[in-house]
């Protein structure tokens, strides 16, 4: 699905996954291609925590954190509206918040499901846990085990809101490129 904004055709793509999935690299690997890619923002919102002295935001205050989430997100969909290329890649999307609120067990504000229905996206990708490339460091603390629950937990949410999931093979990030481009291309 394309979506016209300003008068141009555009693709805003999100790519998702549990922690450690390879989503970042992906985005890399797009990025020296020439692709307009916007990063995941959580590693932002809890360096900045842990500066001010709040270890692991989302566990001490976890609506703060994904509210905080939900702002950055929404100023990325916004501003990748405004790119000049026709194709947006963005690592993690806003129903991600509620993926990972729904994970913990808690509740969110209604404005969280209000964003998630404005701000659509053309195309989800999933890349599936893999155990092989899990790490953990100071801002993914979560265990492999639940890196997979969160998993479910994205991909129930992201069809909830209606969306086709695709799912990226475990494969060399060329292979994943490719794939992303051939899938893209349908």
């Amino acid at each position: 699905m394309r979506f016209s904004f300003n008068g141009m055709e555009k693709e805003i793509v999100v790519l998702i996954g549990g922690p450690s999935s390879g989503k970042t690299t992906l985005i890399n690997a797009l990025v020296k291609e020439g692709h307009i890619c916007y990063p995941e923002i959580s590693r932002e919102v809890i360096q900045k925590a842990q500066q001010e002295g709040i270890e692991q935001l989302f566990l001490e205050k976890p609506l703060l954190f994904s509210e905080m989430l939900l702002e950055g997100r929404i100023k990325q969909y916004q501003q990748a509206k405004l790119e000049t290329s026709n194709l947006i890649f963005i690592d993690r999307g806003l129903p991600d918040v509620i993926a990972y609120m729904n994970f913990i067990g808690d509740s969110f504000p209604e404005a969280f499901h209000e964003a998630c229905l404005t701000h659509k996206y053309s195309k989800v990708f999933v890349l599936p846990p893999w155990e092989e490339i899990y790490t953990s460091d100071q801002e993914r603390y979560e265990s492999f085990e639940q890196a997979v629950e969160i998993q479910m937990h994205l991909e129930n949410i992201y069809q909830k809101y209606g969306y086709h999931l695709i799912h990226v093979p475990k494969d060399t990030v060329e292979n994943r490129v490719s794939f992303l481009m051939s899938e893209l291309k349908k």
